[in-house]
């Protein structure tokens, strides 16, 4: 039998998942980062972008805007900015956000400054992302 970890991923809002997992993999801001029972205590700010929590050969993907992951030994703690599942974000609009993003980045005399564009830009990538490992799991992709 694999060893588990208890996972939580919660947002400011709500707690999006609780439960045992035998693997979680999460957007670090340095690259991901692949958490298993037993691994070294991290405090470490996390990237827009997937989370993935395995567990008994099922994979639950989700998505968070940002945050920090905290890892003890036993426990992953996933606080992000904003945490939905997956399968709830809504690519048209994801899509759209990405192309405003880019047009205002383009526009010169603009009033949005460059850098929030480039934030949202990079959310926006970041929910396509999630969305394209998710249809590639269902091998949809």
């Amino acid at each position: 039998m694999t060893k588990t970890i208890q996972c939580e991923i919660v947002s400011a809002e709500t707690s999006v998942y609780s439960g045992s997992a035998e693997q979680v993999v999460a957007a670090g801001i340095m690259g991901d980062l692949g958490i298993l029972a037993g691994h070294t205590p991290l405090l470490t700010e996390l990237a827009p972008g997937p989370v993935r929590v395995l567990n008994e050969g099922s994979e639950e993907h989700f998505y968070v805007s940002g945050g920090f992951i905290e890892v003890q030994p036993d426990k992953v703690i996933v606080l992000a900015d904003a945490a939905v599942r997956a399968a709830d974000l809504d690519e048209a609009a994801a899509e759209e956000a990405r192309k405003q993003a880019v047009r205002a980045m383009d526009d010169k005399t603009a009033e949005m400054d460059y850098t929030r564009a480039a934030a949202e830009l990079a959310e926006a990538m970041a929910q396509l992302r999630t969305i394209q490992q998710l249809r590639k799991k269902a091998g949809k992709g």
